[in-house]
């Protein structure tokens, strides 16, 4: 039996209610730090230690937060999924397939202070083929077509393993939608998104640097019903 897409038991006791009234003081002193001129990894370290938290939870906290800054640019830059009508939207594919697949197995989901939805999967390079996969495609996929998305890009990271296969399956599962499909394997992924516009992606560097973005994953969740939980 394979293990679910971003389970780790020990979710249960991290971000328990009680935990979670932890991390949530934890991340507005992070958060605190962050607006004053400080480094994000440094200022969870920091508080971190003094609330002695797992290094799950520091990076639960570390995805979650944001400057006031940053708030401000991603809220101005997010295109509402209701006005892609006709238009061609830009999408980091394994970020967004990943998340879906933690959603669709039921683990740890963030929601996020600039609203993106991130999970706390680290595949580090390694990815393969699961059983929410096929899923997670024609859920996008369905989206983006009732959205009546004209064109569809998805850039898929060379490094990481079984990209290719991956490809194969989203082309596969794309064939069938009214959308112009074209799925790209290439390196530097994120700086390919770099000043695009309508970019479906949560990565907090692809949302900072380009022209604008659409909270897909957001749309998704909620359509399923799943639940995301909030440390800040």
């Amino acid at each position: 039996m394979q293990a679910k897409r971003g389970f780790v038991p020990k979710d249960e006791r991290y971000f328990s209610l009680a935990s979670l009234e932890t991390l949530r003081m934890a991340s507005q002193h992070v958060t605190y730090l962050i607006d004053n001129g400080y480094d994000l990894k440094q200022a969870s370290t920091f508080v971190g230690d003094h609330f002695q938290l797992s290094e799950r939870q520091r990076i639960a906290i570390m995805r979650s937060v944001a400057t006031r800054e940053q708030l401000a640019d991603r809220h101005a830059k997010e295109v509402p999924i209701e006005r892609l009508g006709g238009t061609a939207v830009w999408i980091d594919g394994l970020n967004t397939i990943i998340t879906l697949e933690v959603m669709l197995a039921d683990s740890t989901l963030l929601s996020c202070m600039d609203g993106a939805v991130r999970d706390l999967a680290s595949l580090r390079g390694t990815y393969r083929l699961i059983p929410e996969t096929t899923e997670a495609a024609q859920l996008l996929f369905d989206v983006l077509q009732t959205a009546g998305v004209q064109t569809v890009t998805i850039l898929l990271d060379q490094p990481v393993s079984n990209s290719g296969r991956l490809k194969g399956l989203l082309d596969d599962v794309g064939k069938d939608h009214s959308f112009e499909l074209d799925v790209r394997v290439q390196g530097k992924v994120d700086q390919a998104l770099f000043g695009k516009e309508r970019v479906i992606s949560s990565d907090s560097v692809v949302l900072d640097h380009c022209a604008s973005w659409v909270n897909l994953t957001r749309r998704c969740m909620e359509l399923k019903g799943k639940q995301a939980i909030k440390v800040w």
